[in-house]
């Protein structure tokens, strides 16, 4: 495993695996995220699954749609829809060029990951994307594969 830095106290909630195998990542940005407390609190158990969520642009705002943070479980009666719509924090440049993107290009807004940053405030690192082909995911499940063989190659020869 990787060894963390000194200054990277950034601890991760979510982290969406089947993103790099199922999209090309293009250029990758940090959000804000408009969360209500009970939402934190169960992030902050560690609860949240982002595998089927994409962002999308409705007005000038960019939306996280699909994303699961089940409800907190010593919440009463004011918990929070585990799915709905949240709205991202980001810095107007940065949303126009990630419309533009996705309306000229047609690329997608994925998300990476979901973690909490050194301050203790939840972000979001999301990514414009474009879907790869069935004979790109075989090309890089080849490539994968031939890796792990040749590092058991030279392992074995010493």
């Amino acid at each position: 495993m990787a060894k963390k830095k000194a200054g990277d106290t950034r601890r991760d909630v979510a982290v969406n695996r089947k993103a790099r195998f199922n999209y090309e990542i293009g250029e990758v940005f940090e959000a804000g995220i408009v969360l209500t407390g009970t939402e934190v609190k169960s992030l902050r158990v560690g609860k949240a699954t982002i595998a089927e969520s994409y962002a999308d642009a409705r007005g000038n705002e960019i939306w996280l749609v699909n994303a699961n943070i089940p409800e907190y479980l010593q919440a009463n009666r004011n918990n929070h829809e585990p799915r709905r719509t949240r709205k991202l924090l980001l810095h107007r440049r940065q949303i126009n060029k990630l419309i533009g993107a996705v309306e000229r290009e047609g690329m997608t807004i994925i998300p990476l990951k979901l973690y909490f940053n050194a301050k203790g405030r939840a972000k979001m690192e999301i990514a414009l994307a474009r879907g790869k082909k069935l004979y790109d995911k075989r090309q890089a499940a080849k490539k994968r594969d031939w890796a792990r063989e040749k590092g058991r190659l030279l392992r074995q020869k010493g």
